[in-house]
């Protein structure tokens, strides 16, 4: 079945139902590069249970994994994460019961062989309250779909890093393993893992989920600016633009004017830009 723009802007799914624990909040710490020091107190509050467990803001992009547009009739093969935001109401609590509510925001046709842009959002509210507690928006690049007949007016202008040198630099190295190990935090695609289809489809190994970068330039941001607390980041919005082989050194450029930090991600052993136009909101 071939995307249509009136299905797919149909697409909705209520009432979706998850839950996590401490252990997964610990996990994903873990996965994003918390703890390689054991002895650094700092990043021990976020993967042992002493209390108070914190929890990393970017972890809000694994907690609900709603599968909407697996009814969209896209070319699942051919489909890259384009853009990644969240928005939090308050600081995530290290475990709880969570409700999801997600539906197909737009889909832009940007053309036969030029692909499709379909934006999904999904709010998040603490299942015991009914309280909001955050809401993503995820935009997939069908690179496959273009020419289904979707919106051709312009795509979100995304927001602009400043033009001068970079107020914080942050280099963090991602271990050969990482994405073996962040996998487990639901996303088991067989590209991040397995060396034989990685090569098939032009990679040389597999390569690191593109929310885990995004991860690591959450906590890059979150120990050069906030002095790892965990309840300073609001929102979390960027534009993936390459990906990342685990082992290298993922580069955080940082500009912060008042609340907002602006930043890009490069790697410091390749001439590549991973993560452009990203945005940080700290709480007031």
């Amino acid at each position: 079945m071939a995307m249509n723009y009136d299905h797919v802007m149909s697409l909705t799914s209520e009432g979706n139902r998850f839950s996590y624990t401490d252990r997964e909040t610990m996990l994903y710490a873990l996965g994003i590069g918390m703890g390689r020091d054991p002895l650094d107190e700092t990043e021990l509050a976020y993967v042992f249970e002493r209390e108070p467990l914190k929890t990393v803001a970017s972890m809000a992009s694994v907690l609900s994994r709603v599968p909407i547009m697996a009814e969209s009739g896209y070319n699942r093969a051919m489909v890259v994460h384009g853009e990644m935001s969240i928005t939090l109401d308050r600081p995530l609590p290290p475990e709880g019961a969570l409700i999801a509510d997600a539906r197909v925001v737009e889909a832009y046709d940007k053309g036969e062989g030029r692909g499709a842009l379909v934006y999904v959002e999904t709010k998040v509210c603490t299942a015991d309250d009914n309280q909001p507690l955050f809401t993503t928006l995820s935009a997939s690049f069908c690179r496959g779909d273009g020419g289904f007949g979707g919106s051709t007016d312009p795509t979100p202008a995304p927001h602009t890093v400043p033009d001068r040198a970079p107020d914080f630099t942050c280099a963090l190295e991602t271990r050969p393993d990482q994405a073996l190990l962040y996998r487990l935090n639901g996303d088991r695609n067989p590209l991040h893992a397995d060396p034989v289809l990685a090569r098939r489809v032009g990679f040389p190994v597999p390569i690191l989920h593109g929310l885990c970068t995004y991860g690591t330039a959450c906590k890059a941001i979150l120990q050069t600016i906030c002095g790892y607390d965990h309840t300073m980041i609001r929102g979390l919005d960027v534009r993936f633009s390459s990906p990342v082989y685990p082992g290298e050194t993922i580069i955080t450029d940082m500009w912060r004017d008042g609340n907002i930090v602006s930043f890009q991600c490069r790697l410091k052993e390749r001439d590549k830009t991973v993560i452009r136009n990203g945005k940080c909101t700290l709480a007031s």
